[in-house]
Parts: C-alpha cells; sequence; structure tokens
C-alpha cells in the first residue's frame, strides 16, 4: 500500500516487510542465467509449498500456531481473515512469478519482475511516510515514487539492443504499472497486476514500435 490510512501494520514493520520483499529480485536475476524450463521446475513446486503453507494455517492449528509466530506481525488485515482465507503476499509473488515465466518472453519478465520490486516498495515507503494528496485509491507521491524509481530500474534491465526507443517504450510500461498498482487496492493484488500490466503493455510496444525486434536476448539461456 502507498497510504497512510490504509496501513494496517506499521511503519517500523512495512520497512521489514519490504525489506524481505526486495529479496525476491532473485527471481529476475537468477532466471536471467537459466533456461526457462528449469525456473518453471524450481517455481512451481515453490509455488505450491508457499500456497499450502499459507491455506494450511486457516485449517491446521500447529501450522497457524508457527507461521503467525514466525510471521503475524508482518500480515495485513486482509491476509489473516479467516473468513476469506486470503493468501498473504508472498505466495502472490510466487504466483505472479510462475504465471510471467511461463507468459512472457524473458526479456519482458525481467523488466517487469524488477519494476514489481522496486516500485512497488518505492511506492509503499515512501507514500506510507510522506503521502498527503490523495490520487484515485492511493496517494500521489506513493504512485509517483513507483513511477520514479521503476523507470531508474528499467536501465538496469536487459534490452535487445539498446536503443532509445526501448527506454522510452519500458518508461511508458512503468507509468502504466504505476496506475495499476494503485487503482487494484482492494479488489486485486498488485503483486500480480503490476508485472502483468508492464509485462502486456512492453509486449504490446514492442510489436508496435519495433516488429521486426526479436524478443529473444543472445547469448542468454532460453
Amino acid at each position: 500500500m502507498n497510504n497512510t490510512d490504509s496501513a494496517t501494520i506499521d511503519y517500523k514493520k512495512e520497512v521489514i516487510r519490504k525489506g524481505i520483499h526486495l529479496c525476491s529480485l532473485s527471481i529476475p536475476i537468477i532466471y536471467y542465467y537459466i533456461p526457462r524450463k528449469l525456473a518453471l521446475d524450481i517455481l512451481l513446486p515453490l509455488t505450491l509449498l508457499s500456497i499450502a503453507i499459507d491455506l494450511g494455517r486457516y485449517v491446521f492449528p500447529s501450522l497457524a500456531g508457527w507461521f503467525y509466530t514466525w510471521f503475524g506481525f508482518l500480515l495485513r488485515k486482509h491476509e489473516v481473515d479467516k473468513k476469506k482465507k486470503n493468501l498473504n503476499g508472498a505466495s502472490y509473488v510466487f504466483i505472479s512469478a510462475f504465471i510471467c515465466v511461463l507468459l512472457f518472453p524473458k526479456i519482458l519478465f525481467i523488466t517487469a519482475f524488477t519494476v514489481l520490486i522496486v516500485g512497488d516498495i518505492s511506492a509503499a515507503l515512501i507514500g506510507r511516510r510522506f503521502g498527503r494528496h490523495k490520487f484515485l485509491a492511493k496517494s500521489l507521491e506513493g504512485t509517483l515514487a513507483f513511477f520514479v524509481f521503476g523507470s531508474i530500474a528499467i536501465f538496469f534491465t536487459p534490452k535487445v539492443l539498446c536503443l532509445p526507443g526501448e527506454y522510452l517504450i519500458a518508461i511508458v510500461a512503468v507509468a502504466l504499472g504505476a496506475i495499476g498498482e494503485n487503482i487494484s487496492y482492494g479488489w486485486a493484488d498488485d503483486n500480480l497486476v503490476i508485472p502483468l500490466t508492464v509485462g502486456f503493455v512492453l509486449w504490446g510496444l514492442y510489436l508496435w514500435f519495433f516488429p521486426n525486434l526479436s524478443l529473444i536476448l543472445p547469448n542468454v539461456p532460453i
């Protein structure tokens, strides 16, 4: 979240939560060096395990006791709703990673997932600390932070030919990803919305502006 009014954990716990979230950058970094099939073979069991533990805490008291002892202080209110049995953000990160590896060429996944991690962390921490002006569902400050830091991040993600136009279309995708992160609040998990938005927008812009450009990165495992 990137507005104080909707926060359900205090700022110190938010920093810890986002510090853990930062570790998710290991997913696009590792995926750069390994083939798609191996990435899916790794992500599938991790995703299923995460979902099993996440849902199992609602059913098995002993599992719930262990889970809440270690992670309870980081969970938001909707993530401990026993009626709705919602998944927590970590499970959605794994689900999102698996789906996006399935859907997107590697170059798009790495960009979209890097923007997810960097943009989401920036939006949450800056929005909660400095958010003063309402913009759509969250704060203007948080959404701008997502855009600024997400745009910086795309200069560190791979490009096919490093053409200026590739950076420009990536910035457009980041802008729409920032809007997606903002308006997703309350109805969808942003760990899914952000990379899907950025990935599909970037893919469409590549097809539109660079129709003859292959999205396969040279000298990188497919």
